[in-house]
């Protein structure tokens, strides 16, 4: 029996995928939770519990795009064209924010508040079009033979929009839950205060998205309640419910690590949800991951190098987060 290398390469590109969501949510819910901040020095601090990390953390983004385009050429240009507009906006996010996050500290005191405010602004672009991208790719893309048939603004949709501001309350509780375990003090009680409310609010638009997925899509209610992928899936909202209320409960004792720990694995928990509406599929509705697959030559040659380089990445991405552990406080750097 051959390796499957489609297969292989989707969980690639799932794990990059997944990874990025991860490292980069809470770095874009640093942004997204400046407007309920206003001490500068609070946000000082905000910023520098990401400052060594935050750019490696797009590492993964570039891994998914670069594995799409080796594995599954047709998949690449089709959601390119499809998803344009939006992935330009969040990449001038990104951009926007980067540059932000090196002015805010060499500005003066007049400019500072604008620099605030563009870091805050790029975390919300940025965040918005990934979810706006992410509401397009569950509605499907209009493919005729290898070329996208669809217009320029057909990804944007009530769900996609939706899903657009879905994502900012996700990325923002990431945030949260990462500041309280970064932080101390009125910061931190502040950050308690904030998880809450966005733990209520991402469970119902977690509640809104399951519900209006297969109503809006008969192709996905039937893959969730036919087998095996009932029983697959059936365990999933029990523990997205169970998460949040542990979580609820994290906070009301105020548990340092726990309700980080417990915001991914409702994120996961999503992604996963996510992956059982949509396997095998890499376009939806119907294009499988074998039929947008490259030649097994190319996937071969390319998972060589791909199977050296992630270790490489997951090494130095952890022995960073290990040397810049820790509280970070006030005016001070790491302890």
């Amino acid at each position: 029996m051959g390796i499957d290398l489609p297969v292989i390469w989707a969980v690639i590109i799932a794990f990059g995928l997944m990874m990025y969501v991860i490292m980069d949510g809470f770095d874009l819910g640093i942004g997204i939770l400046f407007p309920f901040v206003a001490d500068r020095t609070d946000r000082d601090t905000m910023v520098n519990t990401v400052a060594p990390v935050w750019d490696g953390n797009e590492t993964w983004l570039v891994l998914g795009g670069a594995a799409l385009l080796a594995a599954f050429p047709l998949a690449y240009s089709v959601l390119l064209s499809a998803l344009y507009l939006p992935l330009i906006l969040m990449l001038a996010g990104l951009i926007w924010r980067g540059v932000a996050f090196e002015f805010r500290f060499k500005a003066d005191e007049a400019h500072k508040p604008f620099w605030d405010k563009a870091f805050a602004w790029g975390s919300y672009i940025a965040t918005v079009s990934q979810g706006v991208c992410l509401g397009a790719f569950i509605n499907g893309f209009e493919v005729t033979g290898p070329s996208y048939e669809g217009g320029v603004f057909d990804f944007l949709t009530p769900f996609s929009l939706f899903t657009g501001l879905g994502l900012v309350v996700a990325y923002a509780l990431l945030g949260c839950t990462w500041l309280i375990i970064k932080t101390e003090g009125a910061l931190q009680q502040r950050m308690y205060a904030l998880a809450r409310p966005l733990t209520v609010a991402l469970l119902a638009v977690i509640w809104i998205v399951s519900m209006w997925t297969p109503l809006a899509h008969p192709d996905v209610a039937d893959r969730w309640f036919k087998l095996p992928n009932l029983v697959f899936f059936a365990p999933v909202p029990l523990l997205v419910l169970g998460c949040a209320v542990a979580m609820l409960r994290a906070l009301s004792r105020q548990a340092h690590a726990a309700p980080f720990l417990l915001a991914l694995a409702i994120l996961f928990l999503g992604y996963s949800g996510l992956a059982i509406s949509l396997w095998p599929n890499i376009i939806p509705p119907s294009i499988s991951i074998r039929e947008a697959a490259a030649p097994p030559e190319s996937m071969g040659f390319a998972l060589v190098g791909a199977l050296f380089i992630i270790p490489f990445i997951l090494t130095y991405t952890a022995w960073s987060y290990y040397v810049f552990r820790g509280k970070v406080r006030a005016g001070e750097g790491y302890h």
